[in-house]
């Protein structure tokens, strides 16, 4: 009898410590979200994932990440726009197709 007034503690500290942690809550609202969502998603665990993810506040090395893929791509879009213009100025200097087939 003393194994299980033991073991019921343990489970109501943990419980305590789950809803002294906002899991419970969150937990709920996830399952609730679930629950309304009028067509039912094929993979309840990734709904799950999903929802729980995105609630999580983003670490540093993500928002860093994030950071260095915005910069990234601002250079690749600038790369491309001074290929583009360098192309054209080489299309200036470059004979036509015709003339060089001629050569």
């Amino acid at each position: 009898m003393a194994h299980h007034k033991a073991a019921d503690s343990k489970r109501e500290q943990f419980r305590r410590y789950l809803e002294k942690s906002g899991v419970l809550d969150t937990l709920t609202k996830v399952l609730v979200a679930l629950y309304e969502e009028p067509e039912k998603p094929s993979s309840a665990l990734d709904f799950l994932k999903h929802h729980l993810g995105a609630s999580a506040p983003e670490s540093p090395e993500m928002e860093a990440l994030r950071l260095e893929v915005a910069e990234l791509k601002e250079k690749y879009e600038a790369v491309l726009e001074e290929n583009k213009k360098l192309k054209t100025k080489l299309a200036q200097y470059e004979p036509p197709q015709e003339e060089k087939r001629d050569e």
